[in-house]
């Protein structure tokens, strides 16, 4: 399901019409209008325009595009490429997959848009293995493209603007959303993040000044250049402008994705989705994928963008909002969160490859009734161990949504102690 009411649907306005995939039909709905007025302008000046605007990034860092953009050097002997994020392996997420297959040419044109700014002469999108359709839908699109003699030398009839993409399809590693670690991937290497510095920006893909974005990052970027910063800015919040797709799933009515502007409150978002499942009480809230710390019913009234989530002690991330009743018992969530994390760990560092295991055997022997004394203190100072010591953010985010169990929802895990066993009954499958 994709709702989006009228106001702010500027992104998902024609997803419905399977005809808005193609680029007959994107144009038909004034698709290609913003990178005609980019291609009128100095690159200095997109630039200028998209780091006005204030866009973040919408994959899950939220670092302002604009300035990303900048930093790719405006004189270099070297080829320089743009790396479109496309591997949406968050648990929770799935608003980049509908992007992909009902509107991939707002991802191309957001991406042509780009590399005229920055002089980037081929772009890589990097798009899950398990996506599928996502990336057929792409690589339709890139030829329809190629047809129209829009990719390739002299490009959209741009003399001197040269420019192609070209689809990978990942393996299914979560550890390849970091972008470093997308790029060793991208290189045929094992997805393993890097050491910075050097940044992408200096050494990036093959070694290249590369810039990464995410894709719903890139749908944005057209609609900033045809209709303007100040129009862009009427969305959202003075910090977090402009609107997203906010994926609603779990313990809700209709689980789906909805587009509003950052900053609207989290419960006015659950109830897009149909309010919490059964008449049930709430519980808690993921509010921004398995990785951000988990919130307690009493935070519903928080806006969804960065500012706000962070004063509650939680993130943004990529706004997949999951939803857990009263039936749900923490402890297993923690369980599930924890494995999840240690499976998908590439092991590069100490404290992340051995902290994760052992939040996870931690927590599943609270959740099996074989909880020791001390287990509690011992599960509340690992994620502090874990925190800010790593090559990536991988092991903060294993450690984040274990603090935010254990702050809101400590009384779930000590109820396990003394009854050697789980309350909750069996709630969902370990």
């Amino acid at each position: 399901m994709i709702e989006a009411p009228a106001t702010t649907s500027y992104l998902s306005e024609h997803y419905a019409d399977e005809a808005y995939a193609t680029l007959s039909g994107y144009e038909a709905k004034g698709g290609y209008q913003g990178l005609e007025k980019a291609l009128g302008m100095e690159p200095a000046a997109i630039r200028e325009a998209v780091k006005s605007s204030g866009l973040r990034g919408r994959g899950g860092a939220g670092f302002v595009a604009g300035v990303k953009w900048g930093f790719m050097p405006e004189q270099s002997d070297a080829m320089k490429l743009i790396v479109c994020n496309g591997d949406e392996s968050e648990p929770g997420s799935f608003k980049d997959r509908l992007i992909m297959e009902r509107g991939p040419h707002q991802v191309l044109e957001g991406i042509l848009i780009g590399a005229w700014a920055m002089g980037a002469e081929r772009t890589y999108i990097y798009v899950r293995g398990e996506y599928a359709l996502s990336a057929d839908r792409l690589e339709r699109a890139i030829q329809e493209l190629r047809d129209k003699g829009k990719l390739g030398r002299d490009c959209s009839g741009k003399s001197g603007f040269s420019h192609d993409i070209i689809v990978h399809r990942g393996a299914g590693a979560y550890i390849c959303g970091e972008e470093t670690g997308l790029l060793e991937s991208l290189e045929g290497k094992k997805g393993q993040p890097r050491s910075k510095p050097p940044f992408p920006a200096q050494y990036g893909a093959f070694g290249l000044p590369t810039t990464v974005n995410n894709v719903e990052t890139f749908a944005h970027v057209p609609f900033i250049l045809d209709r303007g910063v100040d129009w862009f800015r009427g969305f959202g919040t003075e910090k977090s402008p402009g609107t997203t797709l906010f994926g609603v799933s779990g313990h809700v009515e209709r689980p789906g994705l909805f587009e509003k502007p950052l900053g609207t409150p989290l419960g006015e978002l659950i109830e897009l989705a149909g309010g919490v499942r059964g008449g049930r009480a709430l519980k808690g809230v993921g509010p921004g994928g398995l990785s951000m710390p988990i919130l307690p019913s009493s935070d519903l009234d928080v806006g969804m963008d960065e500012e706000s989530l962070s004063a509650r002690g939680s993130h943004l991330g990529t706004g997949g909002i999951m939803v857990m009743d009263e039936t749900t018992c923490m402890v297993r969530v923690a369980c599930v969160i924890s494995y999840f994390f240690r499976e998908e760990s590439c092991g590069q560092c100490t404290q992340c490859r051995e902290g994760t295991g052992w939040l996870h055997k931690l927590s599943r022997r609270i959740e099996g009734g074989r909880g020791q004394p001390g287990d509690l203190e011992v599960l509340g100072r690992l994620p502090k161990m874990m925190e800010a010591q790593t090559i990536c953010a991988f092991s903060d985010a294993a450690a984040w949504p274990i603090q935010g169990l254990l702050r809101h929802f400590r009384d779930d895990f000590e109820s396990h102690l003394p009854e050697k066993s789980c309350p909750f009954g069996e709630g969902f499958e370990l």
